[in-house]
């Protein structure tokens, strides 16, 4: 199995106002986006291509979306990158970032 593209640990994932995990993971590897819980199993799961992330309008910096198979589902990532070495999530504009580029798409 290739080197996963983006990995990003002690994600809170949601549906609506429903949390589904609070140290979740998102992963982006083989052309493929896999949202996991905290114990690694599957939340959701698509081709980057069919995955649409965004980032809201009126949230923190630290909020994005993610599209997944018909289903919004709300991540909280870091607000910066943390420092190298430094536990953490990355930004929620490299997860967005990272998602586009492993779909092809530019910014």
């Amino acid at each position: 199995m290739a080197e996963p593209e983006f990995t990003a640990t002690g994600v809170r994932i949601g549906k609506r106002l429903r949390s589904l995990t609070r140290a979740g993971q998102v992963r982006i590897s083989d052309g493929r986006l896999q949202l996991l819980t905290s114990y690694g199993s599957e939340i959701d799961s698509a081709p980057v291509q069919a995955v649409r992330a965004s980032k809201p309008w009126f949230a923190h910096e630290d909020r994005a979306l993610a599209d997944v198979n018909g289903t919004r589902y709300s991540l909280t990532l870091g607000e910066h990158d943390p420092a190298p070495g430094a536990p953490g999530p990355p930004s929620a504009r490299r997860f967005i970032e990272a998602v586009r580029k492993a779909a092809g798409r530019s910014g």
